[in-house]
């Protein structure tokens, strides 16, 4: 079939303002390495002609330079934060820096500029380290598009392609855009949306989203959403904003940074001059204990202890399609005390399925079953389509109705082969004799109901139930298991509830809700627990889900709604994710603590060593800032090796 290349399509994009898919080296990681690499040759040439050929001057020009290298960028910030009467951590460093110089200890003052200025290259290494799944994400759809358009196939840039027209994927190819199946069958790799790691089955009238992957069979898509609408579009926008959203952690040591800077500046003065002027001991000696004490209580680790962690965490959710809109929602899931589930959609699958075929009276289950079958094969009707679907794996022959009527909220009648049958609720058999205690055990068991009859007998009677999930009762036992209540609310009557409640053993359910119920009710449990969860679908329930301390949302994949309104989207209807973020918010916070509290215990010690005299400026930046900033780092990028279940 013949291609065309799309002529208009050009290095950049007027949608997203540049080339987003091309994997281009960023200018930070040439430049920074350059000034690295650099500065590390001047200053190893001047300790050799200091310490060995003791060229003194020259070694003083070489350390000179290895600060006018390494710190522009340092000096620059510095500048910048007097002006705007913040004082920074670039202020500390170039104080320390100038001061190491003017009392002859250049090699230091050149060491702290160096060394700091690593340091801060780990930090933006390590930033970019954690988002990078923004840039997978980027990458995962396709730039181009293969349409068709009148008898052609054409390659078009996806910003190109209009609602409505149909794309061709290949095997092995990446699908372009969100649509519907219209032509041909395969399994499709859903894993970068829905974190689902078995590709899934895709034929005619199935949903497919962009940015996912077409196995084995040859496809044709009619567009659905414009490349900007897609949903793999919307995590990468959710994703990006998710880092402006603060936990509590987040927000305290920002303002605590406010204060703390100005503070180690006021300490740093005292100890240059207190000791000589009160009490007559040598300037020199103190002013440097004070150039230490300013270089060791930069707060760069602990500024970036907290950020760096969550951000690392709410990446590898996002890999694993649980997309957490804000680490303040990764702190809050820890704090969970109670997690309220909706029913159907949820806890269940949200479609029935037929669990029971009783005979009546002169009819086999199969002819029940077969005459059921037949009638409800002509309606739309959930129910119907439970019972026509049961009756087709039973591999039933189905017969032909006359005279179809559909009896509006009550069932339906046609004849077959020349008699009249019933299906329907047990209203519509008034003056015939009804087993209701077969009825009360089915409803007593959760179950729907459904009665088959002629003009004088009920035949048969079928019971339908909605499926629980697989996953629903492992899920509430781990919550169970750390101490979390788990409650029901739903729309159904209290057998249905009781019977889900019971089989999954939750500690609480609430029955014959409406929406606006589930939100007074949610309001309740809030002031009874204090840190409430909500899972629903995040359509019906997004009141409730937007009154909860934290809204869940099931399947976000398909419903843009559900992703608009809910605080984390488990992309998949996996209710097992659910475990999973539980344990990746407690292992996050854990990690928030331990960089914390060793940043924290370190800095103050290193303080301390630094008024007494036991340290220098340069295990002051080597171990209490770059060493200190490289832990944090890597303690916080262990977890994105969290594993979902």
């Amino acid at each position: 079939m013949p291609e065309n290349e799309c002529k208009n399509v050009e290095a950049t994009c007027s949608c997203c303002g540049g080339d987003v898919f091309e994997e281009k080296e960023k200018p930070w990681k040439r430049t920074p390495l350059i000034i690295i690499s650099t500065s590390a040759v001047f200053f190893s040439l001047g300790l050799l002609l200091e310490n060995v050929l003791k060229r003194d001057l020259l070694a003083e020009a070489l350390f000179l330079l290895v600060v006018a290298v390494a710190g522009y960028s340092i000096f620059k910030g510095a500048y910048k934060g007097i002006l705007k009467f913040r004082f920074n951590m670039n202020l500390l460093i170039t104080i320390a820096a100038v001061g190491a110089f003017l009392i002859g200890h250049g090699e230091e003052g050149a060491a702290v500029i160096f060394l700091f200025y690593v340091a801060e290259f780990l930090e933006d290494y390590a930033g970019e380290r954690a988002q990078n799944s923004i840039g997978d994400l980027l990458k995962l759809a396709p730039e181009t598009a293969h349409v068709i358009r009148g008898k052609q196939e054409l390659k078009i840039h996806v910003h190109g392609v209009d609602l409505g027209e149909i794309v061709v994927v290949r095997p092995g190819d990446k699908i372009p855009l969100d649509g519907v199946v219209v032509k041909g069958s395969s399994d499709v790799d859903q894993a970068p949306i829905t974190g689902e790691s078995v590709p899934v089955s895709k034929k005619k009238g199935d949903i497919v989203f962009a940015g996912t992957i077409n196995t084995e069979g040859y496809l044709e898509i009619e567009v659905t959403k414009k490349s900007d609408e897609t949903i793999i579009s919307q995590i990468i926008e959710l994703v990006k904003e998710s880092k402006n959203r603060k936990s509590k952690t987040e927000s305290f040591i920002d303002r605590f940074a406010t204060y703390y800077t100005p503070t180690v500046i006021l300490l740093a003065i005292l100890v240059a001059t207190v000791p000589p002027f009160l009490w007559g001991l040598a300037l020199n000696e103190w002013f440097y204990r004070a150039l230490v004490l300013l270089v060791v209580s930069c707060p760069c680790a602990l500024a970036i202890s907290t950020p760096i962690s969550m951000v690392s965490g709410i990446t590898s959710a996002t890999r694993k399609g649980v997309l957490i809109k804000g680490s303040e929602y990764v702190e809050e899931m820890r704090n969970v005390k109670a997690v309220v589930f909706d029913k159907t959609g949820t806890l269940t699958e949200g479609r029935l399925e037929v669990t029971d075929v009783l005979e009546v009276k002169g009819y086999t289950s199969r002819d029940v079953l077969k005459i059921a079958g037949s009638l409800e094969s002509q309606s739309p009707h959930p129910l119907a389509k439970a019972i026509f679907k049961k009756a087709q794996d039973e591999g039933l022959e189905l017969e032909k109705v006359h005279n179809f009527k559909s009896l509006t909220g009550t069932g339906l009648e046609g004849e077959i082969n020349g008699k009249k049958f019933y299906i329907g609720k047990k209203n519509l058999f008034e003056g015939i004799c009804i087993p209701t205690d077969k009825i009360a055990e089915f409803e007593s068991e959760g179950k729907t109901s459904v009665l088959i009859g002629d003009t004088d007998h009920i035949i048969g009677l079928i019971g339908l139930m909605d499926r629980i999930r697989d996953e629903s009762l492992n899920t509430v036992k781990f919550l169970k298991e750390n101490k979390i209540v788990t409650i029901m609310l739903t729309g159904d009557n209290q057998g249905t509830a009781r019977a889900v409640a019971a089989h999954l053993m939750l500690d609480e359910y609430y029955y014959g809700l409406l929406p606006a119920d589930k939100v007074e009710k949610i309001d309740h449990l809030v002031e009874r627990y204090g840190h409430v969860a909500m899972v629903g679908d995040g359509v019906n329930d997004a009141p409730a889900l937007a009154r909860a301390n934290i809204g869940i949302a099931m399947g976000a994949a398909g419903s843009d709604v559900a992703i608009k309104t809910a605080d984390v989207a488990l992309m998949h209807d996996d209710l097992s994710k659910l475990e999973y973020l539980v344990k990746l918010s407690k292992k996050t916070m854990g990690v928030v603590k331990e960089n914390v509290a060793l940043s924290v215990l370190l800095k103050s010690s290193f303080a301390v060593f630094a008024i007494l005299g036991v340290i220098n400026l340069w295990m002051a930046v080597g171990i209490g800032d770059m060493g200190l900033s490289l832990a944090v780092i890597l303690n916080a990028l262990r977890i994105g090796s969290h594993k979902a279940p």
